[in-house]
């Protein structure tokens, strides 16, 4: 798949950093010395990471070269490391394992969670938090689209595609039995964008990026076209001409016993 944009993700990134903050808000830590960021992005998130232990040392990792330099840029005083979240290992035990909306790109969560958490230092914290919206209509109508047209064969063969999540319940037995207690909940946030276009842009930077990668230029027009048409369909404008987009999404917070 093709490296991530950067530009692109930050076209939202105040909505985008609604869920981060709530998530940073409930960690239950005062003295945090050692922190990673799994899947740190442009370093939306590990600004607030910064900001509220500022002396932590603190490390963001992620597998796109162009988001790094980018969270580099931002934040010159932490280290980032291009990484594999599935195969990353940390060289010390860690206070706090953050991980916002980076996780649900990955398969295996019986084995991914639980090995995160024995990396955490007695009375350490994973905190996760993931979209949980495939079933919603911005996501089965990506779907719908791939499987219509003569794209139909590219797009199914590419790895990139997100992961179903466990059960709520699943991840609560998961974590406790690794020894930490949970906190878990779920929010629907309700994005407010200027039009059914709006939406199409804040998914293209993510959750269409494995259908559109296969693609040629002129196929991805056409694959947009056609998903912007089933948007405008689905979703019907406010009063004031503004589109609702909703966007549930999971919130764990396992402290290490």
């Amino acid at each position: 798949m093709t490296d991530w944009n950067p530009d692109l993700y930050r076209q939202f990134e105040a909505e985008r950093t609604r869920p981060a903050k709530e998530l940073v808000t409930r960690i239950p830590l005062r003295d945090v010395q050692h922190i990673t960021d799994l899947g740190c992005g442009p370093g939306n998130s590990t600004a607030l990471l910064h900001q509220a232990w500022p002396q932590a040392r603190i490390t963001g990792l992620d597998s796109s070269q162009a988001m790094l330099e980018q969270a580099l840029q931002r934040l010159p005083d932490c280290r980032f490391e291009q990484a594999d979240i599935q195969t990353w290992q940390a060289s010390s035990p860690q206070d706090l394992i953050y991980a916002n909306a980076s996780l649900q790109w990955l398969g295996d969560h019986d084995r991914l969670l639980p090995s995160l958490v024995e990396q955490l230092a007695k009375g350490g914290v994973l905190a996760v938090q993931m979209p949980d919206n495939l079933d919603q209509p911005t996501h089965s109508l990506m779907r719908k689209v791939a499987e219509s047209g003569p794209w139909r064969d590219k797009i199914n063969h590419d790895p990139g595609h997100r992961k179903q999540l466990l059960t709520t319940e699943a991840y609560y037995d998961l974590l406790s039995s690794a020894g930490c207690s949970v906190d878990i909940w779920r929010t629907t946030y309700y994005h407010v964008m200027s039009s059914h276009s709006a939406m199409v842009e804040w998914l293209r930077s993510t959750g269409l990026r494995p259908f559109l990668s296969p693609l040629k230029e002129e196929e991805q027009a056409a694959y947009l076209a056609h998903y912007l048409a089933e948007l405008t369909a689905a979703y019907q404008p406010r009063q004031d001409g503004s589109v609702l987009m909703p966007y549930p999404r999971l919130f764990m917070v396992a402290k290490k016993s």
